[in-house]
């Protein structure tokens, strides 16, 4: 198995998330293409959905080729996960999602970076980090990208 994509953020049209097929003998890993597995996406799109709770924020990207679900945990001061870490990191963790969970806003454009899964399902984006988008062109360039990485690197038959 070549796991040359499997710990970068592979950059991906949401199309292609949903199109990647779980491996048969690793948790966490799925197929892209021919040859690359991968655990971690970044994409790069409009906010549709928005849903608050108090463990987590659920919001909706489109990036033109469908929908893709994510999630960012904001309870990082009260899961069991978080307790094996310093209580300092801990802290800048809970810091830095209760900031970006609030700069999500449905209409804006965000790029996100995280852990893909399925999750009764359907493919889901377990969000590490989110940037709200300031450049108009950040859309089309995510896509351009994707597009060069797909044909080179990801080998995605069309």
């Amino acid at each position: 198995m070549d796991r040359s994509q499997q710990n970068t953020h592979a950059k991906l049209m949401t199309r292609d998330i949903h199109r990647l097929r779980p491996s048969p003998t690793e948790a966490n890993c799925f197929s892209l293409g021919c040859i690359s597995w991968v655990s971690r996406v970044e994409t790069v799109g409009t906010i549709v959905s928005r849903d608050m709770a108090e463990k987590f924020l659920k919001f909706s990207i489109d990036d033109g080729t469908g929908c893709v679900t994510c999630i960012m945990w904001l309870n990082q001061l009260t899961s069991p996960y978080f307790s094996r870490f310093d209580s300092s990191t801990i802290l800048l963790h809970s810091r830095t999602a209760r900031r970006q969970a609030r700069d999500i806003r449905i209409g804006a454009v965000a790029r996100v970076r995280g852990r893909v899964g399925l999750y009764r399902g359907d493919m889901q984006i377990t969000a590490t980090n989110v940037v709200i988008e300031r450049d108009p062109n950040a859309e089309i360039l995510h896509w351009l990208e994707c597009v060069r990485l797909s044909r080179n690197c990801y080998r995605i038959q069309s």
